[in-house]
């Protein structure tokens, strides 16, 4: 049984149904979860749109695009690059709802029962090892299910401020901006981190006038520092207004205008504000600490590197467990979860080989261990990070910003962590992922041939000169 049909929950389920396991899979709004209907897939849709305006508005002047209106003369020819949000957003549904009934099509189709509702467990392990699930559908009529284990994968909700409600209309959150009908003139986002940068950038693509208030002193701090200080950088450079150590403490609306107010006292007033205060895990309400689930302080649900929790029998993955909130890692510890429990063979998930990406413009990929673990001494490390300035497809693509650092072994050369910030870093961060997870060198990664010219390789020049740096310091 698996109760949330997020990446966590719907790759589970075709794992098992693979395996031969009769599943069930119990979910409220459609196969895909928050990921595919209001998180991932409809912001990567939107920021899509946005970055062919960034990238448009950034180097058409320079590649010697002209883009003028029909007021003559030539000369003061403006910029008439525009968006309709409405047919965006439109889009942005059209895509997520599609996806969905693609995954459920898949689940459905490899064998697995796809049920819609809520599920909760009931009780503790029985003796002959199996578990009750109840399920309550939207009509408010109950099912009980026994199942010989239960994977919760029910994801989580954005995080709301007491004194900055949302309404759907000004305050939003980022599930609600999907329901604009117009781009914001003024767009306050709250937050800095990876869902408030991201969309920071990206209504500020689409038009927007944007200010983004961070309560750090720079935007995504939990990010490498030098990617982070290029993001800021640019997003400086375009126009957006970057109010660092600045914390909100509420956001309200008068008439069709939003103040927030700012824990020093001052405020700042735009037409729309965006809350990107993070998450709250979808643990509460389903009878877990009852049925001998551990919760963290915070909500989370205490997993081990085999997904299992506390109680014998019950699972989790994905964002309620708090381990990492990027898809592909809910998908693998649901994966994870059926393997142990279908008594196949498993390796234990290793965050240390998980790549992940920010989807702003640059965007930042990073894997392995990061410059803060290099620095506190948590791995030693050699360090090299190259500009992509230096990089003969940049310069032709007009690309000013963005570079590629590799962290690997003294002695050895292995390969341990890399960050690339650069258009479509998500692509590019690839190879350094499979010699992190396969521990090949930086003398494997500068032999192997590159396309010339490619920002690839900038990864590849890297590797070299860690190398060469590297034989030298053996010698």
């Amino acid at each position: 049984m698996i109760i949330g049909g997020g990446p966590g929950g719907y790759e589970a389920a075709l794992v098992a149904a693979q395996l031969g396991a009769e599943v069930t899979v119990v979910d409220c709004d459609g196969l895909g979860g928050a990921s595919v209907l209001t998180d991932c897939v409809p912001s990567k849709t939107l920021i899509a749109t946005a970055e062919v305006m960034t990238t448009f508005d950034s180097s058409y002047e320079e590649l010697g695009i002209i883009v003028a209106d029909d007021t003559p003369p030539m000369e003061q020819a403006a910029r008439v690059v525009g968006v309709d949000l409405g047919k965006v957003n439109r889009r942005v549904k059209r895509l997520a709802l599609a996806q969905s009934h693609d995954i459920t099509a898949s689940v459905t189709r490899a064998g697995a029962r796809v049920m819609r509702g809520r599920g909760r467990l009931d009780g503790m392990q029985s003796i002959d090892g199996s578990r009750k699930v109840v399920v309550r559908a939207a009509d408010g009529a109950e099912e009980t299910l026994v199942a010989d284990a239960v994977l919760i994968a029910t994801g989580g909700h954005p995080r709301e401020l007491p004194d900055a409600q949302p309404d759907g209309e000004r305050i939003l959150n980022w599930t609600q901006v999907y329901d604009l009908d117009e781009l914001p003139d003024e767009l306050i986002v709250v937050g800095s981190g990876v869902t408030g940068a991201e969309f920071a950038g990206a209504y500020q693509a689409l038009g927007s006038k944007v200010t983004l208030v961070s309560s750090r002193d720079r935007v995504l701090p939990g990010e490498d520092p030098d990617a982070a200080a290029v993001l800021e950088d640019v997003f400086r450079r375009r126009g957006m207004n970057v109010m660092a150590r600045s914390r909100a403490e509420s956001a309200k609306r008068i008439g069709d205008r939003v103040e927030v107010t700012l824990s020093d006292g001052r405020v700042i007033s735009g037409s729309h504000c965006l809350m990107a205060v993070g998450a709250i895990p979808n643990s509460s309400g389903m009878g877990l600490e009852e049925a001998g689930v551990k919760l963290r302080d915070s909500g989370h649900i205490w997993t081990d590197k085999v997904s299992r929790t506390t109680a014998p029998g019950v699972y989790a993955a994905g964002d309620v467990t708090g381990v990492f909130a990027l898809a592909s890692v809910a998908a693998m510890q649901g994966r994870i979860a059926m393997y142990h429990f279908l008594g196949d063979a498993v390796a234990p998930l290793n965050l240390k080989t998980v790549s992940s990406n920010v989807f702003t413009d640059p965007e930042i990929a990073t894997v392995g261990y990061s410059q803060a673990d290099v620095d506190a001494g948590k791995i030693d490390a050699r360090v090299v990070k190259l500009p992509l300035l230096r990089n003969p497809r940049a310069k032709m693509q007009g690309i000013r910003d963005g570079f590629v650092k590799i962290f690997c072994r003294p002695g050895t050369g292995i390969v341990v962590g890399g960050v690339v910030v650069a258009p479509r870093a998500s692509e590019l961060i690839h190879p350094i992922s499979i010699a992190v997870d396969n521990n090949l060198t930086v003398e494997q990664i500068a032999n192997a041939f590159t396309v010339y010219p490619s920002l690839s390789g900038s990864i590849a020049e890297v590797a070299r000169q860690l190398h060469t740096r590297k034989t030298a310091g053996d010698a």
